[in-house]
């Protein structure tokens, strides 16, 4: 005799197979894509990459240029300091012979 399942219908009798169940379908495979195409030509591309190198090569070269122009600036500066401070301690060295008798 047939068990009952737990719904309380009976189940398959021993010996013999149960029913079959219909499964989900399975997975297909994906659609095919057309070909890849070569991307479209940009006619300005060109153009654009050469200006941009012209550009950064510009750019160099003015960095170089101020680069110069910073150092002779610092050595001017420098220089116009070490006149100023030798004339300043001179100037007070004169000052203190005198007021010493040196």
């Amino acid at each position: 005799m047939a068990r009952p399942s737990a719904t309380g219908a009976p189940g398959p009798a021993c010996g013999h197979p149960p029913e079959r169940q219909q499964s989900a379908f399975i997975g297909s495979p994906a659609p095919k894509r057309p070909p890849v195409e070569d991307p479209p030509i940009d006619p300005t591309a060109i153009p654009r990459a050469f200006a941009h190198a012209r550009a950064r090569r510009r750019a160099r070269i003015e960095h170089g240029r101020e680069l110069r122009r910073a150092r002779v600036r610092f050595l001017v500066l420098l220089g116009v300091l070490l006149f100023v401070s030798i004339f300043l301690a001179l100037s007070i060295w004169e000052k203190i012979q005198t007021a010493f008798g040196i």
